[in-house]
């Protein structure tokens, strides 16, 4: 995830997702991840206090500062580089379950945070972004 000043994914020249100041999370899914593990890991994210409070420190929430949330899926993240040249994507869950984690968590991260947007599963996508910070985390 990076904390970003704006972020946005275009899709074949369209705009699909932009946020102004928020998150911008690349969500990956692999073979032991379920529904459950979603609810989990949205609390957690948007609870985290990485955005600076009026003495410049990281104490304040995605909810407190309201920001906007960026939801991109990228099976690439669960790639397994231990050996050769080309990655080896076996970690990461089908396509078919991964689509289907994924719109999971993007309705429920609209239901427990405002402003959400997100890429397109299984696009080709350009994702552009003005980190903040640079701050940038991993978040398993």
């Amino acid at each position: 995830m990076q904390r970003v000043l704006s972020a946005s994914v275009q899709v074949d020249g369209e705009t699909v997702g932009s946020i102004g100041r928020g998150l911008l999370v690349f969500v990956g899914f692999g073979h032991d991840d379920t529904e459950a593990g979603i609810d989990p890991f949205l609390d957690r994210l948007l609870k985290l206090r990485i955005f600076e409070d009026e003495a410049g420190r990281m104490n304040r929430s995605l909810a407190d500062v309201a920001g906007g949330l960026l939801l991109v899926s990228q099976f690439t993240l669960l790639a397994d580089l231990a050996k050769g040249n080309r990655p080896s994507f076996g970690p990461a869950a089908s396509p078919e379950i991964a689509r289907h984690l994924y719109e999971r968590m993007l309705d429920r991260a609209a239901a427990k945070h405002g402003p959400v947007a997100a890429g397109r599963f299984g696009a080709d996508m350009k994702v552009a972004l003005i980190n903040d910070g640079p701050v940038t985390f991993v978040l398993p």
